[in-house]
């Protein structure tokens, strides 16, 4: 069984790695919507290392024997948060546009793949559907890798997962699927995989 401070540090590396994807993702197309996203995984990244360190502590009190995992679990916070930061420095640069770079728009021309977000409206075909009813990835190229929804995120969703109205969806794959898989999600193509 998997404890609660083993959740906690799996959700930050989920995190962190979610977070590092949108800020090359929005440094390579400038793009300052998937910008903000990782803005907005930093503070939630911050309150869980709160949480986190909090739990370690009463771990810690509770059985003087975990005191030495408490210390290596908060370095590796540390080192995961050092992630965080960085990945949020490159966002800042495309929010306060200065992402526009001859170097990054060789970049973009040279990359097939692009990671783009989709809100999930009332009338998507997306919505009350699982993942496993859709087979999204097959039926449109793009692989949602992280759903936020309300405060909370669920990271690398399986077949079970079943999409909501008003998901934020966060998809990577080939940018000519984006403007199709972006239609399914808000409701203007109300067919899949047809």
């Amino acid at each position: 069984m998997i404890s609660r401070i083993d959740q906690m540090i799996l959700e930050l590396k989920d995190t962190t790695d979610l977070m590092v994807d949108l800020a090359y993702s929005s440094l390579l197309y400038n793009n300052v919507e998937i910008a903000e996203e990782v803005v907005m995984l930093s503070e939630k990244m911050s309150d869980l290392v709160d949480s986190t360190q909090d739990q370690l502590v009463e771990v810690g009190k509770a059985s003087p024997d975990e005191v030495y995992r408490a210390i290596v679990t908060t370095r590796l916070m540390d080192s995961m948060l050092d992630i965080a930061d960085a990945a949020e420095s490159i966002a800042d640069t495309v929010i306060r546009g200065l992402a526009d770079h001859p170097v990054l728009a060789m970049s973009i021309r040279e990359s097939e793949t692009t990671i783009c977000l989709a809100k999930v409206a009332e009338d998507s075909v997306l919505a009350g559907k699982t993942f496993g009813e859709l087979s999204l990835s097959t039926n449109s190229s793009m692989f949602v890798i992280a759903i936020r929804r309300d405060d909370g995120y669920i990271f690398g969703p399986d077949h079970k997962v079943r999409i909501e109205a008003g998901d934020i969806l966060m998809a990577k794959g080939p940018q000519d699927a984006e403007g199709y898989f972006k239609d399914l999600a808000d409701g203007t193509e109300k067919t899949i995989g047809e």
